[in-house]
């Protein structure tokens, strides 16, 4: 048993503080899915009580169905809000348990689709769609995908066995062995690169007491506007939380900023940005999904998240001043402030 611990911590393990980001990506993915699927169980709905009005009797365990799925699109799209600025330390756990409610229902729903409908094929297709997209789309802790999946091979394997056979079973089973194969073969791959990125980390430097400069091999990064630096400082001091465009452009912009007269300059920011990292190589560190902008704390070296962390080195080095150049950062200063003074 131990030596299985510890082949699994040297190939597959990575501390939870790492996974932080990608916690925050699969909240930002749930949220949209959550979000779609919600229109397309509404409609489906509304289509069959248009079309079998006069006969919603016999169709009650399809309706029942979409209901459920509606009550957990919302769950999952409301967690997903409620889990959207915890901290990095709890952001492993919180931030994918809107996946977690959503991932059941999808695994759960392939079970109801056997038996309370009685459709082998369309549920059995749930099931593995439901896998499928877990897979490609996030990055599944393998303690939350094993439990729920193999509950869901347990609840559909009886059925398959009845309607076909035993040796069905095992093609079933097989299958699914497979995509715990494919789980671990992206969690390794997944661990390298973030190996990778703590190698780029030493490389990269954010240093934001007195004026805000990012630096990269010693040199400061230089993009083709100014405003572009201010993005990535607002970013970072964000600390790995995500902005929508009405929150970067109230920042950068003013208070009173609106879409439609800045957001094409905040369009040619990120693409500023995106362009610049990409020239120099730096990767995992700038984030653009659906309408939310981040970086990744765990790719930039920085003595503001060295102070957060209690680093006594970085206490000493903050002087009551906190990019100094920008109006935004004066919150943050004061906070500062208030936690050099408590020691």
């Amino acid at each position: 048993m131990n030596k299985l611990k510890e082949f699994y911590k040297s190939n597959f393990y990575i501390p939870p503080l790492e996974l932080a980001d990608s916690a925050e990506s699969n909240r930002i993915n749930t949220f949209f899915l959550s979000r779609l699927f919600f229109i397309l169980c509404t409609a489906t709905l509304a289509l069959i009580c248009a079309l079998c009005r006069n006969n919603l009797r016999k169709h009650a365990s399809e309706l029942l169905f979409y209901v459920l799925c509606e009550i957990d699109t919302l769950a999952a799209l409301l967690l997903a809000l409620i889990f959207k600025n915890v901290s990095r330390k709890n952001a492993w756990i919180l931030k994918n348990i809107p996946l977690g409610v959503l991932f059941s229902w999808g695994v759960a729903s392939g079970s109801y689709i056997c038996y309370s409908m009685g459709r082998f094929f369309e549920g059995i297709l749930t099931f593995f769609l439901s896998t499928c997209i877990c897979l490609c789309a996030f990055s599944f802790p393998p303690l939350f995908f094993i439990p729920i999946v193999s509950a869901g091979v347990c609840a559909i394997a009886p059925y398959i066995c009845k309607e076909y056979s035993p040796l069905a079973v095992f093609h079933f089973g097989y299958t699914a062995a497979m995509m715990f194969c494919l789980l671990f073969y992206k969690r390794r791959s997944e661990k390298k690169f973030l190996s990778m990125i703590s190698g780029q980390k030493k490389r990269l430097e954010a240093k934001t007491f007195g004026n805000f400069t990012l630096l990269y091999e010693g040199k400061a990064v230089k993009f083709s506007r100014s405003k572009t630096t201010e993005l990535v400082a607002y970013l970072i001091c964000k600390n790995g939380s995500s902005a929508n465009t009405s929150e970067l452009l109230c920042a950068l912009y003013g208070e009173y900023a609106d879409s439609a007269r800045y957001g094409s300059s905040l369009r040619v920011l990120i693409s500023d940005a995106k362009h610049t990292f990409s020239e120099l190589e730096i990767q995992n560190f700038f984030s653009a999904e659906y309408n939310n902008f981040r970086i990744n704390p765990e790719a930039v070296k920085c003595d503001y998240y060295d102070f957060l962390s209690g680093d006594k080195a970085a206490k000493k080095l903050y002087a009551g001043q906190f990019m100094s150049q920008y109006s935004w950062a004066e919150e943050t200063a004061a906070f500062l402030e208030r936690k050099s003074l408590a020691g």
